[in-house]
């Protein structure tokens, strides 16, 4: 309450939160220490103190280049041992176990990496030992790594409202139903529709394959059930597209990776990458192995490019990613995300339905967070064997990367690998 000036007439300077809660008070710190920038003005005007408009504008430590405290964990050598012990136990263990033919782990803070290392080999053909360039099969991170980020941007620049109709942005999206579901329902796969449809089976060439989808309405109540849906991530991408005016993969190369330095993070990726690139499955529906293209069937039948699948990266490019979460949206002195947004977007919203944040996971006893992320973090996985976890509150990343489809999806032994990871990591660091 910046009223509350009145009766402390000694103080100079003070910082106002809008609200209470954890998440808020971390922010203040984080701009008190320098860790993050500050940039908010007054909206009120109080006679004798300041009119609105009034604030100070201060950057970041990172893009000042000044010296300050770092909302970040005291590592040293010891901590750098320990995590890259915790990373090598538990993956060569997995590749022993027979988990995933190969992988890739990185644990690191805002500053950069902390612990990284390969294990195992990207095919029992290849004797390619995976280090930070090689590319994987994102396969879901693309939720979260291109889709769930657009929304953000359009969000944070108004161009969308989380509560407003998906029809309003998408208004070819006249399915049954489909007029009552909300941008906020599909993030949080709470709007009713189902989980997934065969439409490479059931539509020719990637047109189809939009119509097909554009006729795919709600089965249940939107708002009182959550059911992890890929169709609705299907949906937002085209969302994306139609806002913005660009192609989905035209939007996140120019407005996410590019401006990130994220430079092996694309949809498609070139043949000149193959050689580098995780082979997935040897695939039912294709009849052959697959390597530098798309693993979800519904993703290649749209052509490669879509809200719920498709991208591939590098442990290289993802750390960057977390890099410029855990920077309160901002990197090499570039912003990619309003620092509110990220607080809203990592939040849980509807805990009477699911722990869901807006398009991200949060933790819990039963997902591949472990025991040890604090109630701040939150991350996703992919059906190819990927993770990513991001705890501002203890102020670390954990990226998980394997190709545990390879040779057959059927291997389900990356659950319990996820788990040990993330408790590792946070272990390691001597971390409350």
């Amino acid at each position: 309450n910046p009223y509350q000036l009145r009766q402390l007439k000694a103080v100079p300077t003070y910082l106002v939160t809008y609200g209470r809660g954890e998440a808020l008070e971390r922010a203040a710190a984080r701009a008190i220490f320098g860790a993050s920038e500050i940039v908010g003005t007054s909206p009120v005007t109080l006679p004798g103190y300041f009119k609105r408009g009034d604030g100070i504008v201060r950057a970041s430590v990172a893009a000042s280049g000044t010296p300050g405290l770092r909302a970040t964990p005291l590592v040293d050598e010891a901590h750098r041992r320990a995590a890259l012990d915790s990373l090598k136990r538990v993956l060569d263990m997995a590749v022993a176990d027979g988990a995933f033919p190969g992988a890739y782990a990185a644990i690191g803070t805002v500053d950069g990496i902390i612990a990284e290392y390969g294990a195992g080999q990207l095919d029992e053909a290849d004797s390619f030992r995976p280090n930070a360039r090689t590319v994987w099969d994102l396969a879901s991170l693309t939720k979260v790594i291109g889709t769930t980020t657009a929304v953000m941007q359009l969000v944070g620049a108004g161009k969308v409202d989380l509560d407003g109709p998906v029809a309003r942005y998408l208004p070819e999206w006249m399915a049954p139903g489909a007029a009552s579901i909300t941008v906020r329902q599909l993030l949080t796969h709470s709007g009713g529709l189902p989980a997934w449809r065969p439409f490479y089976k059931e539509a020719a060439g990637p047109n189809a394959v939009v119509q097909q989808l554009f006729a795919v309405g709600p089965d249940t109540v939107p708002g009182v059930r959550y059911v992890y849906s890929d169709i609705g991530f299907m949906l937002l991408g085209k969302l994306v597209e139609h806002v913005s005016g660009l192609p989905l993969a035209d939007y996140d190369s120019a407005r996410i990776f590019t401006p990130m330095g994220m430079r092996d993070t694309r949809y498609l990726p070139p043949a000149e990458w193959r050689n580098r690139t995780a082979p997935t499955e040897q695939d039912p529906w294709r009849q052959r192995k697959l390597r530098g293209e798309v693993h979800d069937e519904n993703a290649a039948a749209i052509g490669g490019v879509s809200g719920h699948a498709g991208l591939f990266s590098t442990g290289a490019d993802l750390e960057r990613f977390a890099k410029m979460y855990l920077g309160a949206g901002q990197i090499d002195g570039v912003r990619i995300l309003p620092a509110a947004v990220i607080a809203k977007f990592t939040s849980v919203q509807a805990p009477s339905v699911s722990s869901r944040a807006l398009g991200w996971e949060k933790p819990t006893s039963t997902n591949s967070s472990g025991s040890r992320f604090s109630s701040l973090a939150f991350g996703h996985t992919g059906f190819t064997g990927t993770s990513i976890w991001i705890d501002p509150g203890k102020g670390i990343f954990v990226i998980l990367l394997t190709n545990r489809v390879n040779p057959t999806r059927e291997n389900r032994k990356i659950g319990a690998v996820r788990i040990a990871l993330a408790n590792a990591a946070v272990n390691a660091l001597g971390l409350p």
